[in-house]
């Protein structure tokens, strides 16, 4: 499954655990979540620095309201 695939299909879990965060994920699977999209990827390249990582900011809920 693609990245954005895997965001659309996860999204309302995502933004249930992880908002105002961003995180890493690899091979379909969160890998780390932080404050810092910089951060977020150390840490999963540290647990597999061969594995393509994609790194996505989950919104929270007023960010959302402000985008529409």
């Amino acid at each position: 499954m693609k990245p954005y695939e895997y965001l659309l299909k996860h999204s309302q879990e995502l933004s249930g655990k992880y908002p105002g965060k961003y995180i890493a994920i690899v091979n379909d699977e969160v890998t780390s979540v932080s404050d810092s999209g910089i951060e977020a990827f150390n840490k999963a390249r540290g647990k597999d620095p061969k594995k393509e990582i994609h790194i996505s900011y989950i919104p929270t809920e007023e960010e959302l309201v402000t985008l529409l």
